[in-house]
């Protein structure tokens, strides 16, 4: 099995999603892992796809020439198979008022202590009542073996402080619900 990795970016529209799953599908393709987002007007796309030995030719061909048709810019990467997870999963996340460098703040202490990110999302909505600009962040990290949590939640305790952020981190688990 091959493997590769296949971001798009361009005008959103409605079926933009199903224009680029049907080129997979037509290079003989499988959609592994995908996250799909509008931001701004721009619809985003980042997905794992498996396929034969050429599956990154037959990709580049299909989808090079109704990219340019469609507006979208668009990238294809040969990658290997899917790591397996070695470490245990965390769930950290944010609410404070927006200001700038707080996924760069958090981020930064959870490389410093060798904390893995799988996935981070973020949003700006109107808080209740007042309609101040609230940033939410949530990260789903890998704790590596030997970790010292502990270590990380003081860490987290001090720029929340310092940042005037809430911050909580969870480990996840079968049983857990992500919120």
């Amino acid at each position: 099995m091959n493997y590769a990795v296949i971001t798009a970016i361009g005008p959103d529209r409605i079926g933009i999603m199903d224009d680029i799953a049907a080129e997979v599908v037509s290079a003989k393709g499988n959609i592994e892992e995908l996250k799909a987002a509008v931001l701004g007007g721009e619809f985003a796309v980042i997905m794992l796809v498996s396929g034969g030995a050429g599956i990154v030719g037959d990709l580049e061909r299909g989808l090079s020439g109704s990219a340019a048709t469609k507006g979208l810019a668009l990238t294809i990467k040969a990658t290997g198979k899917p790591a397996p997870v070695t470490g245990i999963p965390y769930l950290v996340e944010t609410v404070s008022l927006d200001t700038p460098g707080l996924v760069h703040s958090i981020t930064a202490i959870l490389r410093a202590r060798g904390f893995n990110v799988e996935d981070l999302e973020s949003s700006t909505e109107a808080a209740p009542w007042t309609g101040a600009p609230l940033f939410r962040m949530k990260v789903r990290v890998i704790a590596p073996v030997g970790a010292k949590v502990a270590a990380l939640r003081a860490d987290l305790a001090k720029a929340a402080e310092e940042l005037d952020i809430d911050v909580s981190i969870h480990p996840l688990t079968a049983n857990s619900s992500e919120r």
